[in-house]
């Protein structure tokens, strides 16, 4: 017999009445669960249980005697069947060659020949680290943001007076508890960028403000 491949990634389900397994990606966790195969000793077994029960004596001697070997029989099955089973599930895995872990076709580089964790894909991670770059400034306006107009896009440090730290309602020009203008920024509708004095156009992109 072939040696058995899969020996960490994998989970028995099997039963006295048969034999099943799910295997899984060493990467993400997810599977495949292989046919479920009845076991051969389990026909005889019932039998002799039977037996067992209505006339007891030698059946039930004969029942002791057929679990004993039902249990050597059984676990032969069984080595029979995990192999069978691997070979069920193999070609939906392929084995790294630089970490040596067995993952599904979701964690596998085809162009590379490796799994993604020894090599990601650069343009899903390019587009990944686009996505969480617009989010967190998204963010980070939703949180300064006061307005939005036609013109121009302004926010201002609502947070506290720059000066004494005090509580700042929105929109407001001074620092109620202290007296000081409260500062206040404008941005590009188009692209974004921080507009210094008052330009009429926007000096990265050119739209007009």
């Amino acid at each position: 017999m072939a040696l058995i491949k899969f020996t960490r990634n994998f989970r028995d389900d099997s039963t006295d009445r048969g034999f099943q397994f799910e295997f899984y990606c060493d990467r993400c966790g997810s599977g495949y669960q292989s046919t479920f195969r009845g076991s051969s000793t389990n026909t005889l077994n019932d039998a002799l249980d039977v037996a067992s029960g209505l006339f007891g004596g030698l059946f039930g001697n004969a029942a002791d005697a057929s679990h004993r070997m039902h249990s050597a029989a059984w676990e032969k099955q069984h080595d029979a069947e995990f192999q069978k089973a691997i070979e069920e599930v193999k070609p939906y895995f392929k084995q790294c060659k630089r970490c040596a872990k067995w993952v599904d076709d979701t964690c596998w580089n085809p162009q590379r020949g490796l799994c993604l964790e020894c090599a990601p894909d650069l343009e899903a991670e390019y587009s990944a680290a686009q996505t969480d770059a617009a989010v967190q400034q998204a963010r980070q306006v939703a949180q300064e943001a006061t307005y939005i107009t036609k013109e121009k896009f302004e926010k201002t440090v609502v947070g506290g007076c720059p000066n004494c730290g005090a509580s700042v309602a929105p929109g407001a020009k001074f620092c109620a508890e202290c007296g000081q203008p409260i500062t206040r920024e404008k941005f590009c509708t188009e692209c974004g960028t921080k507009i210094e004095g008052s330009p009429k156009f926007c000096p990265e992109c050119g739209a007009k403000l």
